[in-house]
Parts: C-alpha cells; structure tokens; sequence
C-alpha cells in the first residue's frame, strides 16, 4: 500500500513539476512585455516637485530640486516613442513640449481613448495655429482629480489654477518631497550602521549565532507537492479560474480601480487556500491530527516586542544591499521591464476602498502566507536537508522564482535571502512576517506619497 502511494506521490509531484516549469517560464516571459514602473515612480516625483515649488524655501531648492521639473519630464518623455507612452504620458508631452517646430498632428487624438485627453489634443492643437487662442475655461474643470494636468494646462493656457493649486497643496507637496527624499536615505544610513555592527560582532566572534529550527517531519517529494502541486498548479493555475469568475459575478458595475482590487484581493486569498490545504493534510499525515494550540511554524509571536524589534532590525539591514543590487542592476541594464502590475496600480489609482484592499493584500495577506510557505516550512526541511546557507539560498531562489517578474529576480531574491537569514536567527517565523510587512508597507507608503 505504501508504495503504491509512493508511486502516485512520484507521479503527481513529477507532473507537478513539468506543469510549473511551463507556467513559470511563461510568466517570466509575459514580464518582459509589462513596463518598469521606475520610469513612473521618477516622473511622479517631479510632478511632486513641480506643484511643491512654491512652497519649497529658497535655500532649499538647490538641494531638494537640480532642473527644472517640467523641462526633466518632457526631456525623458522624449527619449520613449510617441506611441509607446501611456495616454497621460503622451497628452503631458503634447502639453509641456513648447518647441514650435512641433505641430499637434492630425492623427493625435486618434492615439486617445479618454475623452477629455482628446479634448485636450484639440485644443492644442488650435492654439498652435493660432497663437491668440483659448480654449473654455470648462477645459480646466474636467481636470480637477489630476492637480499636475490641471497646473499643466493652466501654465499652457494662462488659467487661473488658484481654485485647485494653492498654498496648501504646495505645502502639502513640499512635506511629499521631503518625505519621499529623506525617509529612503535615512533608512539606508540607519541599516548600512546595523550592517556595519553585525559583521564587525561576526568577525569578533567567528560565527553566527543560528537559533534552533524545527522543521515539519515532511521530506523534498513534500515540498515539491507543496510549491509545484499546491502554489502553481492549484494556486496560480487553478485558484484564479474560481476568484476572477466571482470577482466578474459581482463587479459589473463597479469601476475599472476596484474590480481590479478586487480580482487582486480575492486572488490572493483563493491562491492561498490549496497550499494551506496540503500543509494542513501533511500534518496531519504525521500527526494524526491538528493541535490548534501547537506552533507548527515557529511562530513564537510573545513577547511580541521581540518579533517587532528583530523584525524591524532585519527590514533595515536588508534595505542597503536591495537598493545596492537595484543600483547595480539599473547601470547594467537600460531597460528593466516586468515590474510587478500590482506597483501601477497602486501609483495610479485614485479609488480609497481600492487603496485599502491594495493595503491589506500588500501588508498583511502576502506576508503571512508567503512567509508560511517559504520560510515556516520550506526553509527549516531545506535546511535541515542542505545547511542552513544552502537552504537560505535555495527558498530565496525558488521565492524571487515564484514572483514571476525578471526585472525584480535579482531584488526579490535579496530580499528573500533577508528574510531567511532574519527567520533562522532570530528562531521567529513572526519576525520575518514583520519584517516582510514592512518592506511591502514601505512600498506601498512610497507609492501612495508618489500620487497627485
């Protein structure tokens, strides 16, 4: 009997394997066709930066602005083709561009779908063959929800912008810029003097001190059944087939933001519930049966200030050697397609629910069932299999894999080496969630502040 069940184990694990290299070669190829959303994110500052000028005390602005903000994003809008900007993209380009040797072409407001951009197209383009033109002051009003468009076509057309663009948003866009400047660098000082005074006790003391581990009574056929059966096949695969339908049963009339959020949401926790499933059905294989009050994971939340604090010193120590490799990577390569399209969103949306299904996904749904997958069971039995450096190595391979994004490999498996590291020696599944939250939270606190 056992060895008819070891049999279909090898076999289901066997196709499960085949099923993931596919799904996952597929999706990193998909990656490549998706934008960087650094391009974005850079663009997003300086429109920031533009609507805080007023705001920004002279002395100041040397230090916090070098150019001026408009000439940078038409300069860097103009080095990408015309047709592969996004509407808004293209509509600021036509906007910002004061050369009079570019014409609005006829075929322009073909290029938009939103209404109010080809509007827009059109009136620039009666303004450029005559120079005595202005459109309706209604032009403005359509775009009270975006302040850079709005400040854009009041500097174009000579509006006044004093209903929207005040001092207190300039105010409001100077606490942006510091906010966005200052938090990353402060960040990176603080962990660079962490990293500094762990390596120095390391060398003092010649070795690392690991905490025990308790890996699951489960062996690799396991955990190929667990992340090939269970994360890809019925979670990527499988999961989503069932969350999109219901997502689509219920969202007709809602807006294209939330119906977004919402697939993303639901996504997510539909993904989780075939690998939690095994999990569950492994356990009890060994166990006979699920004792509630028994940390399976090594959870050990109390005292919780531990986790909190070993958490947080663990997000700060990985923030200099991610932004490292990002750095590395960024003049290695031109190009870095295949940003994750959750960070688009999230930069571009304007629905508050979307916002807070985004934060909860982002900050708490994520963290805790990839930290249950990959460090509270995966990393303990490769570790156990392996050495714990090897094992570190392989889950933030098989982690950075599993987000199915090129651009954000080399990032994500940094990252992921963090987060192992933080997990085995703090002896606290919690603190590597902690820590995972926090860097998703940063993220996502980064982007929201990117908004105008």
């Amino acid at each position: 009997m056992n060895k008819n069940i070891s049999k279909t184990k090898l076999f289901i694990a066997f196709i499960s394997l085949i099923i993931t290299f596919f799904v996952w070669q597929q999706g990193l190829r998909d990656s490549l066709s998706r934008p960087s959303v650094s391009f974005d994110i850079s663009q997003k500052e300086k429109e920031i930066a533009e609507l805080a000028l007023p705001a920004i005390p002279i002395n100041l602005r040397n230090l916090l602005i070098i150019n001026d903000p408009i000439e940078d994003i038409n300069n860097s809008l103009s080095e990408i083709s015309f047709d592969e900007l996004t509407e808004r993209n293209q509509l600021i380009w036509l906007i910002s561009n004061t050369n009079n040797e570019i014409n609005i072409k006829k075929e322009y407001p073909n290029n938009f779908d939103n209404k109010n951009y080809k509007l827009v197209v059109e009136n620039l383009s009666k303004s450029n063959l005559d120079n005595s033109y202005k459109p309706n002051d209604n032009l403005l009003e359509l775009f009270k929800e975006d302040r850079f468009l709005y400040h854009l076509l009041s500097k174009r057309f000579s509006f006044d912008e004093s209903q929207l663009i005040t001092d207190t948003l300039s105010k409001k866009m100077f606490l942006k810029i510091i906010a966005i400047r200052l938090l990353p660098l402060l960040t990176i000082v603080l962990g660079s003097l962490l990293v500094l005074r762990t390596l120095w006790s390391v060398l003092a003391s010649r070795k690392i001190e690991w905490k025990e581990f308790k890996p699951l009574d489960l062996d690799l056929l396991d955990m190929v059944l667990l992340i090939s059966g269970g994360f890809v096949v019925l979670g990527e695969v499988i999961s989503p087939l069932f969350s999109i339908t219901l997502v689509e049963l219920v969202a007709s009339n809602l807006s294209i933001e939330l119906t977004q959020s919402l697939k993303i949401f639901f996504g997510y926790l539909f993904m989780a519930i075939p690998p939690l499933g095994i999990i569950y059905y492994q356990i009890k294989s060994f166990e006979k049966k699920i004792i509630l009050k028994k940390d399976y994971f090594q959870f050990n939340f109390l005292p919780i200030k531990d986790s909190f604090f070993q958490g947080f010193k663990g997000f700060l120590m990985i923030i200099p050697f991610v932004l490292l490799v990002s750095l590395i990577m960024n003049l290695l390569v031109d190009n870095q397609n295949g940003s994750n399209p959750l960070l688009e969103i999230v930069l571009n949306s304007n629905n508050y629910v979307s916002f807070v299904l985004l934060f909860l996904t982002t900050t708490f749904l994520a963290p805790i069932f990839e930290e249950v997958i990959f460090r509270g069971v995966l990393l303990p039995i490769l570790s156990r299999e392996f050495g714990i450096i090897l094992g570190i190595t392989i889950s933030a391979f098989i982690f950075a894999l599993a987000h199915l994004s090129i651009g954000e490999m080399i990032p994500l498996f940094t990252l992921g080496i963090g987060l192992g590291t933080t997990r085995l020696i703090s002896g606290r599944l919690s603190s590597s969630v902690i820590m995972h939250s926090l860097w998703n939270g940063m993220t996502f606190l980064n982007l929201f502040l990117l908004r105008t």
